[in-house]
């Protein structure tokens, strides 16, 4: 955390620089109240220590500036003339706390300790008020997504018990699970995730369906698997494309008889569970080459949500750069109001093929880096991309000078005569197009007579 530090004793800022870098924060200095809420209002500092009496400015009256522009940035003030009246009005403005000179220093570290926490929940809570789960906050601005939106609140609200989200790596089928998961009336219950691809295949049946003690040498005790764990609410099968056929014959008959037998058990437990599988695969293409079971497939396929890629839904790319900015200001401390017109058609001309997640670790990484009002190219590490060629050179080139005629003419053509409208085609004033024109008919040995020149172009 940046702990901004404003006093005008060098040697008192510069020994709690050097306790602050010890306790782990980041020091910025200011001998000024100017310099002060330079850094202030260009650094957006975690942390304010701030001098009542300074050679330029009020400390009081500073801090007042200080907590108007931002009324959750916590402020110690500190002076060497403390008095109860001082301490009072410090208080009254906003202040965190009141410390006289010279410094305690393991209380200032007690209090610093204490106003980071509070920063960081009060940060944490922020992120989540930026980013609820529900199906109001599902960015769709493109028609494909605003009739996912559509099926979504449908399929809330017939509750089915096992759905399909496919789609690439990165277009978000995590995210919309747990919209999913919280959109419903599950919403109270257990959310388990089970990431098919980072369990290893001999341990993954015993951490969907659990064991019983002595099911295995190792089974000194009785575990619970992912569907009892997540009994009476969702259990999601992440990239269940890569389930062995032998496990996919065991998990059909869950979805079948919403009962399993742990390993090593000798009843069925029954459970109440949405199962939510994503993947990236095309599943058609796996049953075809008998890599997954097709009756589990078409048990699944029940309720299917396809997420297309990013690059197919431009309209989405700016307002879910734009979400990402706001989670990342309320995360980071930022003030980033969004992105110049060459960023934000770099973000558009982008292809994306890391799609949402991609996106967002290009937010994620400029807001790291930099806090300005707009972010640009430089910032989101983003190429700036032409626009489509209006005319591809052939390998072989050409003549600039024909090309040049060939384009006047045809121009004037178009125009039947009309110099006017024929320079307007070429986005020239009339007298560039009058003078280009008579170059032509001179380099052909003419008169300036456009019917001529039309003729013989």
């Amino acid at each position: 955390m940046k702990v901004l530090v404003i006093d005008d004793e060098k040697l008192l800022r510069w020994s709690i620089a050097q306790k602050l870098l010890v306790w782990g924060y980041t020091p910025l200095e200011a001998r000024t109240g100017k310099e002060g809420l330079r850094l202030f209002r260009s650094i957006y500092p975690d942390i304010v220590l701030l001098d009542l009496r300074l050679p330029d400015e009020d400390g009081m009256e500073l801090l007042r500036t200080f907590r108007s522009e931002d009324p959750d940035v916590p402020i110690i003030v500190i002076t060497a003339y403390g008095s109860v009246d001082e301490a009072v009005q410090a208080m009254k403005l906003g202040a965190d706390d009141f410390m006289t000179k010279p410094l305690d220093f393991t209380r200032l570290q007690v209090t610093l300790e204490r106003l980071s926490e509070n920063v960081r929940l009060k940060r944490k809570v922020q992120t989540l008020e930026a980013g609820p789960w529900t199906l109001d906050a599902v960015v769709a601005e493109s028609p494909v997504m605003k009739a996912i939106v559509r099926d979504l609140r449908r399929v809330v609200t017939a509750a089915p018990s096992s759905i399909l989200i496919t789609g690439e790596s990165g277009t978000g089928k995590d995210l919309l699970a747990r919209v999913l998961h919280y959109s419903s009336d599950r919403a109270s219950g257990p959310f388990v995730v089970v990431d098919c691809t980072a369990i290893p295949e001999t341990l993954i049946e015993s951490e969907l369906f659990g064991y019983e003690r002595g099911a295995f040498t190792d089974a000194k005790t009785s575990k619970k698997g992912a569907f009892l764990l997540a009994n009476g609410g969702t259990l999601v099968l992440d990239e269940i494309g890569e389930m062995r056929p032998s496990l996919q014959v065991k998990l059909l008959r869950v979805l079948e008889d919403r009962a399993f037998r742990p390993l090593g058990g000798t009843m069925d437990v029954s459970v109440n569970v949405c199962v939510i599988a994503t993947t990236n695969r095309n599943l058609e293409e796996a049953v075809r080459r008998g890599e997954f079971r097709s009756d589990l497939y078409y048990r699944l396929n029940v309720v299917r949500i396809h997420i297309p890629p990013l690059r197919e839904r431009k309209e989405d790319v700016l307002p879910l750069a734009m979400t990402f900015v706001r989670q990342f200001n309320a995360q980071f401390r930022r003030h980033v109001q969004g992105f110049t017109e060459e960023a934000a058609q770099a973000l558009l001309q982008h292809p994306w093929p890391g799609n949402a997640r991609e996106l967002r670790n290009v937010i994620e990484r400029a807001m790291i880096l930099y806090d300005v009002p707009l972010l640009d190219i430089a910032h989101l590490g983003l190429r700036p991309t032409a626009p489509p060629s209006l005319f591809r050179l052939p390998p072989e080139g050409v003549d600039l000078e024909k090309l040049e005629e060939q384009l006047i003419l045809q121009a004037l053509e178009m125009a039947q005569g009309n110099k006017t409208q024929a320079a307007r085609l070429l986005g020239l004033s009339r007298d560039a197009f009058r003078y280009r024109l008579k170059t032509i008919l001179e380099r052909r040995g003419m008169s300036e007579d456009p019917s001529l020149s039309v003729q013989d172009g």
